[in-house]
Order: structure tokens, then C-alpha cells, then sequence
């Protein structure tokens, strides 16, 4: 497999300045919506179809889509799945959404909206927190829920991939409304 290429927000704008470029967000509509580069539009990486996007660019076939999520992770997994599909020219934005506001570069700010880590931090501990109150005072088998959040968390720090964030962004308050829509479509 093919080495994910990178760019730094700087260089980015910098080529933006001079030609059109197409930059995909691979991030949830949510998060979207809190905060993203002026010329991104929103394709989030749970939905991520490498064929449609590259069928149906707007720009030049041959000419490389710019990824960027909140600080990179989420990008290059996303440009990992262009390369396994037979896609060569996509590029990893450093730094991501955070580089690029910290850069001073243009953003367009909207309804911010609790981090999914967050979310999944509260979860799993008020999961932890009932099911050892249960243990404690109910039944000590209530304690094998704790053990599966555990368990749960471990998966995710090796895999990089947590299921419960995955579910919690499809919740409704994670979606966007229209408005994010409208600017997806640039």
C-alpha cells in the first residue's frame, strides 16, 4: 500500500490561493458544523464511499482531494481507504481543522456541539459508576459490565476504532440540520 502523502495547512492555502483545490471533511456533521475550513465540504468517514467521491469531483479527475478532519487521525484513515480503492492522489491535511484554525486561516464558525470523545468519556463512566453502585449493592455480577467497558476501552486505544463513539455519533443530537448541508455543498 501506498504512503499517505501530507500537507501542511500553510502550503494548503498557499495553493489555494493560486488554483481551485477540493477539500473533503471527513468528520460528523456535528463537529462540521462547530467549525470547518472555509472551502470544506462534509463527507464523514463512517459514510466514506472512495468510488462515488471520485466519480463525482468537481475538479479535475487526475488532480489530488485534499482530506482533513479535526487533527488528522480520522483524515488518514480516510486516505487509506482511497489508496486501497485504486486511489493514489488524495492528501492528508497536517494538523487538520485545528492547524488551520490556529493558522489563522478562514473558518466558518457555527453551533458547537460536545466532542464525541467527550460524549464517550461520559458514557463510559456513568456506565462504570451504575454498574459498580449495582455490584455493590444488587448483585456482584452487575460488576462484568464494568469489565466489558474495560475491556471496551482497551479495544479502542489499540484498534483506534471505538465502537460506542461510532454510536454515539449517529445519536440525533450529533446530526447536523440544513445548514450544514447548505455548506457541504460549495
Amino acid at each position: 500500500m501506498s504512503e499517505v502523502q501530507t500537507i501542511s495547512v500553510r502550503d494548503l492555502a498557499a495553493l489555494e490561493a493560486k488554483e481551485s483545490i477540493e477539500l473533503i471533511d471527513v468528520r460528523t456533521p456535528a463537529e462540521f458544523r462547530g467549525i470547518h475550513a472555509e472551502s470544506a465540504r462534509n463527507l464523514p468517514l463512517d459514510a466514506l464511499d472512495p468510488d462515488a467521491i471520485m466519480k463525482n469531483r468537481s475538479g479535475q479527475a487526475d488532480a489530488p482531494l485534499y482530506v482533513i478532519c479535526r487533527s488528522g487521525g480520522r483524515a488518514t484513515k480516510a486516505c487509506q481507504q482511497f489508496i486501497q480503492a485504486g486511489y493514489n492522489n488524495v492528501v492528508n491535511v497536517e494538523g487538520g481543522t485545528s492547524a488551520w484554525d490556529s493558522a489563522g486561516l478562514p473558518v466558518v464558525r457555527g453551533k458547537q456541539t460536545m466532542s464525541l470523545e467527550r460524549q464517550t468519556r461520559i458514557a463510559v463512566g456513568v456506565i462504570v459508576l451504575i454498574s459498580g453502585v449495582l455490584a455493590v449493592a444488587v448483585n456482584p455480577y452487575f460488576a462484568v459490565i464494568a469489565a466489558m467497558m474495560g475491556a471496551g476501552l482497551a479495544f479502542a486505544g489499540i484498534t483506534d476504532s471505538c465502537m460506542l463513539g461510532m454510536m454515539l455519533a449517529k445519536m440525533p443530537w450529533n446530526q447536523a440540520g440544513t445548514e450544514v448541508q447548505a455548506c457541504a455543498v460549495k
